[in-house]
């Protein structure tokens, strides 16, 4: 991709393709390997990722012959549909490292409050897509609260700032308890937490426990949740509800503008990708939307067209 004297003019698709390009292939930097550079790097293939989740076209073979007719010159270079499977699901770590870089680029990533929640990933309906699946034995059945009804997938556990923007997440089966994944999520970069004091996180019912109010409290941050009927409120709990609904509002941009939950992976490592590929997408846009001024941090309506 071509770089341009002002990356932060309008807020098209094109204008923060860009943009994230030129960001993306400055961290990666030269290539480290001897030999001959891939005809597609891995800035362009980020780039492309991106494009893709943003413009809502899941299929990657409609992807690669969407792409010369609606971004001409964009990419020089388009692999067939298996070479960019390929390459899109072995990207999954710099596509994780590439939503940090992004997210950390925005003053929004500095906030003193995150909320936390999970929602389902549906990987599957038939009873024989489940025993057949590559995805056996680490998705599994779990219930939906708000459509009321059974999935067989996964869940995919964020923590945010009250924007949107990603501080951390991950992809667990569908019964694991929502309280040990946010244990585990923060003690996989404890720096999160360390360069944080005082870090207040939001969360529902699901995150009542006092090992976990413990934990929080020896790394200096706590955690708001409602409380139970027949327990004294907490301080300031009728402020919950509004924050809380934030969350559902970033739920909803993923699934129902990123297609979150018409993934198509079949594999792990496919899952991961294209969770992360959405991800990102969303950070992506509100670091654009953030750097360009615009009044909807989260929107995605000037990227979607």
């Amino acid at each position: 991709m071509k770089g341009v004297d002002d990356l932060f003019v309008t807020t098209d698709i094109n204008t923060l393709l860009t943009a994230l390009y030129v960001k993306i292939d400055d961290w990666i930097g030269k290539p480290r390997r001897a030999g001959r550079p891939p005809k597609l790097s891995d800035a362009e293939l980020v780039t492309m990722a991106v494009a893709q989740a943003l413009l809502g076209v899941r299929s990657e073979a409609r992807w690669l012959r969407f792409l010369p007719k609606h971004l001409p010159g964009a990419f020089p270079y388009l692999p067939g549909q298996s070479g960019y499977n390929k390459r899109l699901r072995a990207a999954l770590p710099l596509l994780k490292k590439a939503i940090r870089l992004v997210a950390a680029d925005t003053d929004l990533w500095f906030d003193d409050v995150w909320v936390t929640d999970s929602t389902p990933v549906e990987c599957g309906r038939s009873r024989p897509t489940v025993k057949r699946s590559d995805l056996a034995g680490w998705a599994s059945y779990g219930y939906c609260s708000s459509h009321s009804r059974f999935f067989w997938g996964l869940r995919l556990h964020l923590i945010c700032t009250p924007s949107g923007l990603p501080i951390a997440w991950s992809l667990s089966t569908a019964k694991i308890d929502e309280r040990q994944v946010l244990i585990a999520a923060l003690e996989e970069d404890p720096g999160l937490l360390a360069a944080r004091p005082g870090q207040l996180i939001i969360a529902d019912k699901g995150y009542v426990s006092a090992e976990l109010d413990r934990w929080l409290a020896e790394r200096g941050a706590r955690l708001l949740r409602p409380s139970y009927r027949n327990r004294t409120p907490h301080p300031g709990e009728h402020l919950l509800k509004p924050v809380r609904q934030l969350i559902e509002s970033v739920n909803d941009t993923l699934k129902g503008q990123l297609d979150l939950e018409l993934h198509g992976g079949r594999t792990i490592e496919g899952v991961g990708a294209r969770i992360a590929q959405r991800l990102l997408a969303m950070t992506a846009a509100i670091w654009h939307n953030r750097a360009t001024g615009q009044p909807l941090t989260r929107s995605l309506i000037a990227y979607d067209h």
